[in-house]
């Protein structure tokens, strides 16, 4: 392995465990010549999986897409970057076991919405809102019906009623 900041090939792996997705080896080592210490990742080289767009398109799988839709969706919600992290490699493995060369777009994009709509039901709606290009109003109000109608959904949190026979206190 060649140094990042000397490009020496000569260094020795100090600790070496299983990454917290299982799938890559973390190695820690340093470098015999400079003596700086960096940190490389071990992978099985997964199959090509393509994803075919809407238009058909196959492009290739690409994790990374999907991490940038979750920020995007997560964006000031109390989901941590290890929740996304774990939600993204979940995704991933769930491709590379159940598909073989190829996961249409909108199974792919179902994966994942099933995936947030467990962590964080507003960055469901609006990872949804843009998977699904909502047009209106309507379009979110089709998608937050089964989510309204679900009983472990009222959290314990009193209905909203009308302000307007709400009594008034004096």
């Amino acid at each position: 392995m060649r140094c990042p900041y000397c490009h020496a090939d000569n260094d020795r792996v100090i600790d070496s465990r299983t990454s917290q997705d299982r799938f890559s080896i973390r190695r820690r080592r340093e470098c015999m010549s400079c003596n700086r210490r960096y940190t490389t990742y071990e992978r099985l080289e997964e199959m090509d999986i393509r994803v075919i767009k809407k238009d058909g398109v196959r492009e290739p799988f690409d994790p990374e897409k999907i991490r940038q839709g979750l920020l995007r969706a997560c964006w000031k919600r109390p989901v941590s970057e290890e929740q996304i992290e774990s939600m993204v490699g979940a995704v991933e493995r769930e491709i590379y076991t159940d598909f073989d060369s190829e996961i249409d777009s909108h199974r792919l994009g179902d994966i994942v919405m099933n995936r947030l709509k467990e962590i964080d039901q507003v960055a469901y709606v609006r990872f949804a809102s843009v998977y699904r290009r909502f047009e209106d109003v309507h379009d979110f109000v089709d998608e937050l019906q089964p989510m309204l109608r679900s009983p472990k959904n009222t959290g314990g949190k009193p209905k909203r009623t009308d302000s307007a026979s709400d009594p008034v206190e004096e």
